[in-house]
């Protein structure tokens, strides 16, 4: 099992907009996606607040996100990067590998990044992303700056959504043979 400890409201701010955006693609029925809960066996909790303050994780998760846009089966994972360059280790093994099993599948696997400091939200398709995997498995670079990213994948505000990522996964399914 692996130790966790609060760190405060790290990615949650990432994970609401795209919760808000995805319960309106439900609405719409543009799309059905779900978050998927780590599961976690809690070991202190702070009485006064009724928190969790320190907890194991009881198995690796896959994914932040699975679902169905119009049929097709996504998954991605929601990261938040504070610096100007995303570490790849905060992408592990497990989740790089139900990623690539999904694309097997016909399914589309994706990153959303946001880039705290520049404010920019990123889709960063699984193909593009293993190309930063794939660069340091070979001894490369442990990370990628956001100068690397494809800024027709950047995504804008629509509909009063900052993460509306249609638009991008239909880019990316366009650009597939």
């Amino acid at each position: 099992m692996t130790k966790w400890a609060s760190r405060g409201l790290s990615g949650s701010a990432l994970e609401e907009m795209i919760n808000y955006t995805n319960e309106e693609y439900r609405k719409t029925r543009l799309a059905l996606i779900q978050k998927i809960p780590t599961p976690i066996t809690p070991v202190e909790f702070d009485n006064t607040t009724r928190h969790i303050t320190l907890a194991y994780f009881d198995q690796q998760s896959t994914v932040d996100y699975i679902g169905a846009v119009q049929g097709v089966p996504v998954c991605f994972d929601a990261k938040e990067c504070e610096l100007d360059a995303f570490p790849l280790r905060n992408v592990h093994e497990h989740q790089v590998e139900f990623m690539r099993q999904m694309e097997e599948q016909d399914g589309i696997s994706f990153l959303l990044l946001y880039f705290v400091r520049h404010g920019r939200a990123f889709y960063l398709p699984f193909r593009d992303f293993m190309v930063f995997w794939e660069r340091m498995q070979k001894g490369g670079r442990k990370s990628f700056r956001i100068e690397e990213l494809d800024t027709g994948y950047e995504l804008q505000i629509r509909n009063g959504l900052y993460i509306w990522y249609l638009d991008a996964l239909r880019k990316d399914l366009e650009s597939r043979p």
